[in-house]
């Protein structure tokens, strides 16, 4: 017997899992905001340089026709290009960012009443700083993914998850009383990290405590939640248009998980792996509790064997174990490479859909919904089979990316329809990444598996902007990128297993293909098969 057929005996997805996802899905709002909250936080309002101006007569930001300096895309850093003369007119210098500015810097403030820009001056030759926090901060990300995915699979998910919640809260707040930008980056570095651990661990303490049929909810579920998050965000920073405000208002709230240390269970899964088997035993026990089931006569002689096994001397697992073997090796770099692409072409399409012509604030509101269907396609089609959910939205996300180099500018509405397509489909593709690598990963090496996948998603992150540059040397080159890479993801896809309704593997043994022991082995298929037909196996005497 394995842990998914205890599982199905004292229910897969009952009262404890729904209570469960509760504890896990909440977080996820507050995670999405700290994402997010950059875009509004970091915004550049359009400004112009007081020198520019005369001694006497300068105007006041409150009746100065900013529109002026803002270009006609809104795109701020035209004022770095423009002297305004004594007339209030506008005179274009060289093409090239004006010098510094003595006598301080004016910004509009129509919609943001304060950002970082504003309070730090990041602009024109200062403005590389607000990037540079933009990518300490995903830099933070992949630190917490590869340090928090260890030190899970060494402490267990429930201890990480705690201490990520402390350091987001405790440095989210730091972060609005930051005195500079440097301290204010560091601040978010560290927020950056928590998040990371957050998310891999509440996913994976879910899918650990969830049945086979069940366990794509891990993913799909806390997904719906941080798209939540991504729409409550736009009002939130509506309504709090102070940048320090609006960074204290998505971070305090986090003291209140203080609740979790007496609430949040252990993963019982985890615990087996690390021969802790009473502590594994007592939650089971306590789970079919909850769910309204008895334990049976098979089920505790399971329990009696497995506490009178002697513990043996077990190695342990390092994220060499995820390359040390053939077929381990195989998967987990195609894993690892559906983690980068996903994120790579995620971010490059959410980068190249610059404006809707609305405010910001409805634009955050529609890309946040734009994604909800996207998530709830995938509810109908990960039961059927993950694999190749996985390689069809790959496939769509890419194909539609290269079509739109065969469309002419002059049809932009096409264009565009067709890049949300691309979006649509690597969003859904990116849902399902997070259910599909937990169970191609096996229980003792799950953790380590995820943090890498989860680095190599950052760096995706990372990269995503640069692709940009390509534009360069020809304008079609990111998008044929962003074409080709999701199309050889889904190809490679294909060498992956099919993992929908199986029992999660335990040991790198369980992928490689060894048989079981001969106990366990006569056991597995009366188990096994009684949890299919969804029957319970009760006393009879």
């Amino acid at each position: 017997m394995n842990f998914d057929e205890v599982l199905c005996l004292v229910g897969g997805f009952g009262k404890f899992q729904k209570i469960l996802y509760i504890w896990i899905c909440v977080p996820q709002i507050f995670l999405a905001f700290h994402m997010l909250v950059s875009v509004f936080t970091g915004a550049v309002p359009p400004h112009f340089c007081r020198s520019t101006w005369p001694s006497t007569g300068g105007p006041a930001s409150s009746d100065f026709n900013f529109s002026l300096v803002s270009g006609s895309n809104g795109r701020p850093e035209l004022s770095c290009k423009v002297q305004l003369n004594y007339s209030g007119g506008l005179a274009l210098n060289d093409g090239h960012p004006t010098g510094s500015c003595q006598g301080g810097w004016e910004y509009s403030k129509e919609v943001f009443h304060s950002t970082i820009v504003t309070e730090w001056d990041l602009v024109c030759d200062s403005a590389n700083l607000n990037n540079i926090g933009s990518s300490i901060y995903m830099f933070g990300l992949l630190v917490g993914a590869v340090m928090f995915g260890s030190l899970a699979d060494k402490y267990g998910r429930r201890s990480i998850i705690l201490i990520g919640l402390a350091i987001q809260s405790i440095f989210g707040v730091g972060a609005a009383f930051a005195p500079n930008f440097y301290i204010y980056i560091l601040l978010r570095f560290m927020v950056g990290t928590s998040v990371s651990g957050v998310i891999m661990n509440a996913f994976v303490l879910g899918t650990e405590w969830t049945g086979s049929k069940e366990r794509m909810l891990a993913g799909i579920i806390t997904d719906y939640f941080f798209g939540f998050g991504y729409i409550f965000l736009a009002g939130v920073a509506y309504l709090i248009r102070d940048w320090r405000k609006l960074q204290l208002a998505i971070s305090a709230p986090g003291f209140l998980f203080i609740f979790y240390i007496w609430v949040l269970p252990e993963s019982a899964r985890w615990l087996m792996a690390n021969n802790r088997k009473e502590e594994a035993w007592e939650l089971i026990r306590k789970v079919a509790r909850v769910n309204g089931k008895q334990l049976t006569e098979d089920l505790e002689i399971w329990e009696t064997y497995t506490g009178k096994e002697k513990t043996e001397e077990k190695r342990k697992h390092t994220v060499l174990d995820l390359v040390r073997t053939p077929k381990m090796r195989k998967q987990s770099l195609i894993v690892f490479y559906l983690w980068f692409v996903n994120v790579l072409v995620y971010y490059g399409l959410s980068l190249n859909i610059s404006d809707f012509g609305m405010n910001i604030y409805l634009t955050q509101m529609i890309f946040g919904l734009v994604e909800m269907p996207a998530r709830t396609i995938t509810l109908f089609t990960l039961n059927r089979s993950r694999k190749f959910s996985q390689l069809a939205f790959l496939a769509v996300g890419g194909m539609a990316c290269l079509l739109t180099i065969f469309i002419p500018n002059e049809l932009s509405m096409i264009k565009t329809a067709l890049a949300m397509v691309g979006k649509f489909g690597i969003t859904a593709s990116l849902s399902i990444i997070y259910v599909y690598s937990a169970e191609v990963f096996p229980t003792v090496i799950r953790q380590n598996g995820i943090g890498i996948g989860s680095m190599c998603a950052r760096a995706g992150g990372v990269l995503a902007p640069i692709i940009y540059l390509l534009s360069g040397i020809s304008k079609q080159a990111p998008m044929v990128l962003f074409g080709l890479c999701p199309l050889l993801g889904s190809a490679l896809t294909l060498l992956l297993p099919e993992t929908a309704n199986k029992p999660l593997p335990d040991t790198i043994e369980d992928v490689e293909g060894s048989n079981l022991s001969v106990e366990e082995g006569n056991m597995k298929p009366i188990f096994y098969d009684a949890c299919q037909r969804n029957t319970d196996i009760t006393r009879t005497d």
